[in-house]
């Protein structure tokens, strides 16, 4: 047996193998480069305003005109944005542009009127955001203008502060005065960059009305002040409607209601005020989503319910402004009223670097984003270019827009450039030389036609006129196109799974597991294993049936509700082995009793399952009954109080007692005596510790201070040592054995003595019946396994292989880690 100990270390190295090249493909990454944009950057690019600044000088007297050497001349003074957490398409789009009409749909009429009134100065963007659609990747996402991956999905939970170039930091950086309302995750991804916050805890996605209510008491009357630059107001009314009632909810749509309203009071307080000269003469409003939600409310993946939201876009510049025809890529349709809405289509990678353009401030380092024409044409202002036969009527202005947003895009490419090359050059898992090769290669024809061609033009501009505007035009689809591939090799690397890596990661764990069962099969043959009491080499149904209780789990990880059910699973598959060997026992009439307090075991856990789930909810009906149904049994039996405490305490010593006996019965000494009296010592010091805590023994001056953790430590301390114990017997004990059965009971007794006491303290009061729940459940287990051998005179139990029992310790041991109060959560909210 010893010679062939090299096929286990031959399974574990493709076990690790197969998981790291598993992972590669899995757990994206990308890597967070510490570099920041600076004003004076853009003039390494090849970029210059020269040629038309003075043309437009007196374009935006509002803007303060020393902000317009930076990398973009200021289109708009002011902006505010609104974000509605969880903002489906649907919710803002006409029913008319889907199949079916749903009950959600149109309760945005006002960004309906808006959008069907004001064409040119008003547009519903189907905005598209990159997986994982979670709040936070989101926002990190929309404000970086890069592409957060899967891996950064665990830290949903505890925002990190972004610590690479974003749209706040340059806001902050170059003098924006930024003012924040409602999710309080921005605090957490940006701590120190607002003049002023007014941040709402968003973690209850059961309370509808605080962050929204707190956003409403600041923002209509933040319109009227001047202290501002850019206001943002996240509500989260929405998306946690739709995780707790679902998108076809009553609640949902008195929320959509609700922010209609809420819109309408917006629009009007900046309307009043942009007259030529007023406070938003040049502001813009932006409604968006940071992502959209299933019909269940759930949201993190991928599918198109999923990444489609919407952005909601006005300005308020007049007279309003549309967009060149060639750079017009809306969709139109007809609503319920028979009035034309157009829809235009957005990135949300785009999101960063056109609000950047537009306020004139550098675009953040990391961005990969293209300045978006329908997006910046809509807040930089341009001109009725065309007439009602599609003839250009000034085409000087057309030009001049053509050449500016030309210009955008030559910075925007050169910084995506920039990012690329040094990316590369800094991070262990790059981008391959054949991707940076074409990349650079698109790059550097848009260049050289900057350079060579257009700028040849634009300086003999009055002898090649005719020539400008397709000049302009083939510069614009250059860069365009250079921005779109960086984009697509970026999502390919960040965003889209290695299929192939993990694919192969999965065959290299199934070739793993058919040597495993390689290596079982040829123990069997030369050993006489058998999985049948006959000892024949069939296969049994114990077999079978484990392996199809196996299967089931494993696919049961494959359902999204799984994460908050896996408790009540595993209980109900524990509970389906149980009525297989409850079957045996009936036919075999043997070890009833056991099968009945096994099921009966399971039935106690998926009932403390179930009361540990309903006390997740702050508003559930237990929550709200327990602690009332507490104090009239307290109030009417005042020794309750004294039983409640005294309980856990009995329940140690019945555990000290049956591990007691546990090993006297086995006739052993040594080293296993010393491990039960270690247990024991240490179940005193548990006792001692509670008596302290308790308010009814006045005992709290025993342990002052510190010395309350004197007692925790010293439990930790004699379990360390207890498990050091165990370690040096196991390997140098030179003690052989004929009864390898009792010497497993001996041992399997011992390791839970060893940890059992730091559990315990760990659990607090429930833990003694944990662990007298975890006795007598293995208990059974034991006496169950091989029921038809027990009753068969001269069975050879060391030659059987049952596998149910190991099925069955496996998914107890799941059941008691929920019994004991924990879950998993899924929340979306941050």
């Amino acid at each position: 047996m010893g010679k062939r100990i090299w096929v286990h270390w031959v399974i574990m190295a493709l076990h690790v193998v197969a998981i790291v090249i598993f992972t590669r493909g899995f757990l994206l990454t990308r890597t967070e480069l510490p570099f920041y944009s600076n004003c004076s950057d853009v003039l390494q690019s090849p970029c210059s305003f020269s040629v038309n600044e003075n043309q437009n000088q007196n374009q935006n007297d509002t803007v303060d005109q020393n902000q317009q050497r930076c990398w973009s001349k200021p289109a708009i003074g002011r902006l505010v944005i609104i974000v509605f957490d969880a903002l489906r398409f649907d919710f803002v789009a006409p029913s008319t542009f889907f199949q079916e009409s749903k009950p959600w749909m149109d309760k945005l009429q006002f960004v309906q009127d808006l959008a069907a009134k004001n064409a040119s100065s008003a547009r519903i963007f189907k905005a598209i955001a990159d997986p994982p659609t979670t709040s936070l990747q989101r926002l990190k996402g929309l404000t970086t203008g890069g592409l957060p991956t899967f891996i950064d999905v665990g830290n949903s939970f505890g925002a990190p502060a972004i610590v690479e170039d974003n749209l706040i930091h340059q806001l902050a950086k170059n003098g924006k005065r930024v003012v924040m309302m409602g999710d309080d995750t921005w605090m957490q991804l940006f701590p120190n960059h607002f003049e002023k916050s007014f941040p709402y805890p968003s973690f209850n996605v059961r309370d509808l009305d605080t962050v929204d209510n707190g956003c409403i008491e600041h923002l209509l009357p933040f319109l009227h002040q001047e202290d501002w630059d850019v206001l943002i107001a996240h509500f989260l009314g929405v998306d946690h409607a739709g995780h707790i009632f679902g998108v076809d909810s009553v609640q949902m749509i008195e929320k959509l209601e609700q922010y209609n309203s809420i819109l309408q009071k917006v629009v009007e307080a900046l309307e009043s005020q942009s007259a030529p000269g007023g406070l938003h003469e040049n502001t813009l409003l932006l409604v968006m989503g940071d992502h959209g939600q299933t019909i269940n409310g759930d949201h993190g993946g991928g599918s198109a319910e999923e990444v489609e939201t919407s952005i909601f876009a006005v300005s308020f510049k007049n007279p309003p402004s549309p967009l060149p025809s060639e750079f017009d890529t809306s969709s139109c349709g007809l609503d319920l009223g028979r009035r034309n809405i157009c829809f235009s289509s957005i990135q949300q990678l785009d999101f960063a670097v056109t609000v950047s353009a537009l306020l004139g401030i550098p675009f953040p380092f990391g961005s990969i984003g293209r300045v978006n024409p329908q997006l910046y044409a809509l807040g930089a202002g341009t001109w009725h270019f065309e007439d009602s036969a599609g003839n250009y009527q000034n085409k000087s202005k057309l030009e001049e827009w053509m050449l500016n947003y030309a210009n955008v895009l030559c910075t925007n490419s050169w910084q995506v450039k920039r990012y690329i090359d040094i990316y590369s050059a800094s991070s262990v898992i790059g981008f391959s030389n054949e991707d940076l090769l074409r990349i650079a290669s698109m790059y550097a024809k848009a260049e050289e036609k900057w350079s060579h061609a257009t700028q040849k033009l634009l300086l003999h501009k009055k002898e090649s006129h005719n020539e400008l505007l397709p000049a302009l035009r083939r510069q614009i689809d250059l860069y365009s196109e250079f921005l779109a591939s960086v984009a697509e090799l970026a999502r390919s690397k960040w965003t889209e799974f290695n299929l192939k890596m993990m694919g192969t990661g999965l065959g290299i764990m199934l070739i793993s597991l058919l040597i495993h069962f390689l290596a079982i099969k040829k123990v069997k043959e030369q050993y006489g294993f058998s999985f049948t009491s006959s000892g024949d080499s069939g296969i049994s149904f114990g077999l079978i049936f484990s392996c199809f209780m196996v299967v089931i789990r494993a696919c049961s990880f494959l359902s999204n509700s799984f994460i908050l059910e896996e408790g009540k699973v595993a209980c109900f598959l524990l509970a389906t082995t149980a009525l297989v060997k409850m079957r045996y026992s009936i036919m075999k009439k043997k070890m009833i009793l056991e099968a009945f307090v096994f099921l009966l075991l399971i039935t106690i856990c998926r009932f403390t399952i179930e009361v540990g789930l309903s006390k997740q909810a702050p508003s559930s009906e237990f929550m709200n009954a327990y602690p009332s149904w507490m104090l009239r049994i307290a109030a009417g039996f005042p020794i309750w109080n004294f039983v409640a405490e005294a309980l856990p305490v009995v329940a140690l010593i019945l555990l000290a007692f049956l591990l007691r006996e546990a090993i006297t019965r086995s006739s052993s000494k040594g080293i296993w005596k010393y491990i039960i009296m270690g247990t024991n010592l240490s179940y005193m010091l548990i006792a001692v510790h509670w008596a302290s805590e308790s308010d009814r023994l006045n005992l709290a001056w025993v342990l002052k201070g510190t010395g309350r953790s004197y007692i925790p430590r010293l439990i930790y301390a004699i379990g360390f040592g207890q498990l050091l114990l165990l370690t040096f017997n196991q390997l140098f004990s030179k003690r052989k054995s004929s009864d390898h059965s009792n010497l497993l009971y001996i041992k399997t007794v011992a390791m839970f003595s060893a940890w059992s006491s730091t559990i315990i303290i760990l659990l607090g009061k429930q833990g003694p019946w944990v662990a007298l729940a975890f006795i007598i459940g293995g208990y059974c287990i034991m006496r169950l396994d091989n029921i038809e051998l027990d009753v068969k005179d001269g069975g050879n139990w060391n030659r059987m292989l049952d596998p149910v029992p190991v099925t069955q310790w496996s998914l107890f041991a799941v059941c008691l880690f929920f019994c004991t109060g924990h879950w998993f959560v899924v929340c979306f909210p941050l």
